[in-house]
């Protein structure tokens, strides 16, 4: 009887999610948020999250780059480190380390500011004041994921494949040719698209998981704590499971492009 009613509420909590998406987009539709909302937090999502992304980015590049050439050194394959870093960061580490860094410093964030508004009913004193608080609260950060998210990813990828560069060229001894004539030759768009398709999908899936707990929270101050910790946890496990679905279907479908049109 437990499990069914757990089964149950999953149901229900993944039916609100979808109907809390529906009333964003039609929120966004209906009313373009104010530039000023929307310009604080870009500034807010995107600026100040530069320096977070860069030391993850730049020491996943370091660690890559060491570990491939210590496995590689022996087998006379040193060439192919800075390969291995460009392909790692661009399909996989960049955007999922990048989502894991964005739900700690922007998701929690997000999810206590709409909480805390949640539980002192300054949400329910907008909607008595006409004001719709979808439009007002969520779709400004909503966009401002969807556009900030991507451009941390591709900058923390730069950054991991610069830290790689330094550590191989100036602390064991690849020539810069060596590090960076395999990448053009076999890191395709492919690649690129793959690592962007994923964080299109992991700034919105975080944006929206995150405002929908604070939205949603009822109660006292310890469920605004609460709320940040559901939303954090959910953003983690999302991003794993949607990491490794985004991975199988366009590596099927890349592969199925290329047996019927080819090369």
């Amino acid at each position: 009887m437990r499990t069914l009613l757990n089964e149950l509420h999953f149901l229900s909590t993944i039916g609100a999610y979808v109907v809390f998406v529906g009333e964003v987009i039609a929120g966004f539709f209906r009313k373009l948020p104010r530039w000023a909302l929307l310009r604080e937090e870009l500034y807010s999502v995107g600026v100040l999250s530069i320096g977070v992304v860069t030391l993850t980015g730049f020491s996943t590049g370091l660690v890559l780059a060491a570990q491939s050439y210590y496995q590689l050194y022996d087998k006379g394959l040193v060439g192919v480190t800075g390969l291995m870093v460009a392909k790692a960061m661009l399909t996989e580490l960049g955007p999922v380390l990048t989502a894991f860094m964005f739900v700690g410093r922007v998701g929690a964030a997000m999810t206590a500011e709409l909480a805390t508004m949640k539980v002192t009913e300054q949400v329910d004193a907008m909607v008595s004041m006409g004001v719709d608080p979808y439009g007002y609260l969520v779709t400004p950060r909503l966009i401002s994921g969807i556009t900030m998210f991507p451009l941390l990813t591709i900058y923390s990828i730069i950054m991991g494949i610069f830290g790689g560069y330094l550590i191989s060229v100036y602390f064991f001894g690849i020539s810069p040719t060596t590090f960076w004539d395999p990448i053009p030759t076999y890191v395709k768009p492919f690649d690129f698209w793959t690592g962007f398709t994923k964080a299109i999908c992991f700034g919105t899936l975080i944006t929206t998981v995150c405002c929908y707990h604070g939205m949603v929270t009822q109660g006292g101050a310890a469920e605004v704590g609460n709320a940040s910790t559901k939303a954090v946890v959910t953003c983690y496990v999302a991003v794993l499971i949607i990491n490794f679905v985004l991975t199988m279907g366009l590596n099927v479908m890349h592969a199925e492009v290329m047996r019927w049109f080819g090369n």
